[in-house]
């Protein structure tokens, strides 16, 4: 499951409730597209601010809607007991996969990352992505640590933040000489995917695909179909039309340049949340408080690369 394209949709709120006729309508767009599989309870599904029954009735609800389609649930917590609660009742619940970041308030050292990640793959036979998201939890993994982790049994993916320009298929290079054969490698930061893709990244585990999965579903299929062609292959004779995808693919990525604009200066959490709000997909406010989607200046420029972008159509 851990390939093509993982969409990430929002977990909206109603007041301080889950609002689920909403998600269910999310989910129910990402499997029209035909996405690979469904991401809940991420950052963008606000996993950190859910109880633990919260938690449980979006992946029941989540499941139910993708009618097949599989579903990763997140499962990060501060306490490696509630990561472990959380394990089962995602289990429970009928995920196909597991996300795990190592959430903490105090920083945590690689050797307890490393016990985290051992404890979870002990829990359950679901497969895990290794969830690296050092600008949210402030922790780094080194290559050398994902690699030992990558070695637990059901360790399947690695989600790795956005390379910078031009260094993606460097990226993925070290990370593929680092872990095991079959471990997926996944790109986050969508405004990187493109490039991540067409440099031989197996995943976009993408925030825009919970919006709009059919606008990320032509970015993947137009990177996979033109692979290879960022390493110059596409220009070799009879490979013409495969760097022809791969060049549709970054020009199909950057119509969107708008909107990853706003994601590199807002967070894409906020951006998705007044996206939603302003097209109507979920009520608003959408983000349980202290969270608040944009005003003011934020939601006009919002508007205007939604406008700009062709997604608010």
């Amino acid at each position: 499951m851990f390939t093509g394209l993982c969409a990430f949709p929002l977990t909206p709120l109603a007041g301080d409730d889950v609002d689920e006729a909403a998600l269910v309508r999310l989910v129910a767009r990402c499997v029209d597209a035909g996405v690979n599989s469904i991401g809940v309870l991420g950052s963008t599904g606000i996993y950190t601010y859910l109880l633990r029954g919260e938690r449980r009735m979006v992946v029941e609800a989540a499941v139910d809607a993708a009618q097949g389609t599989p579903v990763v649930a997140g499962v990060g917590a501060m306490r490696t007991r509630d990561v472990l609660d959380c394990v089962e009742d995602a289990q429970d619940a009928g995920a196909s996969g597991l996300l795990l970041a190592p959430v903490s308030y105090q920083r945590l050292s690689e050797d307890e990352v490393y016990r985290l990640y051992c404890d979870a793959s002990s829990a359950s036979d679901l497969p895990i992505a290794v969830y690296d998201n050092p600008a949210t939890t402030g922790f780094t993994f080194s290559d050398e640590l994902h690699g030992r982790i990558a070695e637990l049994p059901g360790i399947a993916s690695i989600k790795f933040p956005p390379p910078a320009p031009g260094r993606a298929a460097e990226r993925i290079a070290s990370l593929r000489a680092a872990v095991p054969e079959g471990v997926s490698l996944g790109v986050s930061g969508d405004w990187a995917a493109a490039e991540a893709l067409l440099a031989g990244c197996d995943v976009w585990f993408s925030v825009i695909a919970g919006l709009f999965p059919k606008t990320a579903r032509v970015i993947v299929d137009l990177a996979q179909a033109g692979q290879g062609a960022q390493a110059g292959q596409g220009a070799q004779t009879g490979q013409a039309a495969q760097a022809g995808r791969g060049h549709l693919a970054l020009e199909a990525s950057a119509v969107l340049d708008p909107v990853w604009d706003l994601f590199r200066a807002y967070g894409s959490l906020r951006v998705a949340a007044t996206m939603a709000e302003v097209l109507g997909f979920v009520e608003a406010p959408c983000l349980p408080r202290p969270l608040k989607s944009l005003d003011g200046e934020g939601r006009t420029r919002v508007k205007e690369a939604l406008r700009l972008s062709g997604l608010g159509a």
